[in-house]
């Protein structure tokens, strides 16, 4: 198999289709083998040059970026990388063409329109080789529910949790989370904490979207938010977020810090987080996505006694991260991403407590125990 990368170009601006090609041949490994202003003649370029992804804008006339991907992952699926706008709009198209099977997305800037694309160059061209690696693998399906969760907002009582599970994700990330949360409970008696790298913008929308699927609360993370058992956060995007154990309760902390290993926000920093505030009541799970972020911060999780989860790889649309934590031996267990919520419900969704909290609960029950016999009369015997 060729090194290649064999890459279409789909948009409807002119401009778009000359820029675009021009950033992606500063890298010799890749080819633009053809343009196209609309879905139709994207098709039959598709037919035609037999590229090995696509780059997709999403707003065009005629047919748009949305039927476009329907038509591409039914006839013959390729590795799609979306083109999105920053707004609101942008976000719900990109996270519901993500569900049927675009393999990433990257954002415009918002002066696209006058040739500036340089910020987005470099990223681009990584997007694209990873997308052709994870050519075939099959992403996981997008859970819709058909009831309506149960015990939602306003109904349940804000309980502490029993653990904190700390989610680092990236590439793939959006169908994979939905998928794992989407088996969990309202009554899980856990917090759990997502980092997504995704930029600003659209993890508000991602939250909102993973809220109407599942049982549990999910929202995107403010600072001073507290962690409540069946509470989900989603870290916004270019915000770091960390854990603090306050007097009025356990809560999360954004922070504007420099990236971290490329990432705003970055895994690491909230798994170190967890690891340092949590330590045994601590679990680390990593998914989905390319590079080594988490990978550290995973291993401070281990170290404290907590427990590591990775993804297994050939669930990964991109396996890079997982692999980078096992392969530095910070791994507890490796699971299937069809198993990870089986698991997370078995493990800790009966209230698992740590053992100091078992043994002040024992000790309890002995009292009351001793204190009831007390009590008891103690019947007199008769003549």
């Amino acid at each position: 198999m060729s090194d290649t990368v064999r890459v279409l170009v789909v948009d409807d601006s002119a401009l778009m289709r000359k820029l675009i090609p021009a950033i992606l041949a500063r890298d010799p490994s890749i080819e633009v083998v053809g343009t196209a202003m609309d879905g139709a003649f994207a098709l039959k370029k598709i037919e035609e040059l037999r590229p090995d992804v696509v780059t997709l804008d999403l707003e065009m006339p005629r047919m748009d970026g949305m039927e476009t991907l329907r038509l591409i992952m039914r006839r013959a699926p390729l590795p799609v990388i979306l083109f999105s706008t920053h707004s609101k709009e942008g976000a719900y198209s990109t996270l519901k063409a993500l569900a049927l099977g675009a393999v990433d997305f990257i954002a415009k800037p918002t002066d696209a329109a006058a040739g500036h694309l340089e910020t987005i160059a470099d990223l681009l061209i990584e997007k694209i080789k990873v997308a052709k690696r994870a050519a075939g693998r099959k992403l996981p399906p997008a859970m819709v529910a058909i009831d309506p969760p149960r015990l939602k907002k306003g109904t349940r009582s804000a309980l502490p949790p029993s653990r904190i599970i700390a989610i680092g994700i990236s590439t793939g990330g959006p169908n994979a989370l939905q998928y794992v949360l989407s088996q969990i409970p309202a009554d899980f008696p856990c917090s759990i904490l997502v980092v997504q790298h995704m930029p600003e913008g659209f993890t508000e929308m991602f939250a909102r979207r993973l809220d109407e699927c599942c049982a549990l609360d999910v929202s995107e993370a403010k600072s001073g938010d507290l962690l409540f058992s069946g509470r989900v956060l989603i870290c916004p995007g270019n915000r770091h977020m960390m854990v603090r154990r306050m007097p009025r309760g356990d809560m999360a902390v954004l922070s504007d810090g420099s990236p971290v290993n490329g990432h705003r926000p970055s895994v690491d920093v909230l798994f170190h987080s967890v690891a340092q505030e949590f330590a045994l009541a601590a679990v680390g799970v990593i998914m989905t996505g390319m590079g080594e972020d988490g990978a550290e911060g995973l291993g401070a999780i281990k170290a404290a006694g907590g427990l590591t989860i990775a993804q297994s790889e050939d669930t990964c649309v991109v396996g890079g991260m997982p692999r980078a934590a096992i392969q530095k031996g910070h791994v507890n267990k490796i699971i299937p991403l069809e198993s990870i919520g089986a698991f997370l419900v078995n493990q800790y969704g009966g209230g698992d407590r740590t053992s100091s909290e078992k043994e002040k609960s024992d000790h309890q029950e002995k009292v009351e125990k001793n204190d009831r016999n007390e009590r008891t009369p103690v019947p007199s015997q008769r003549t």
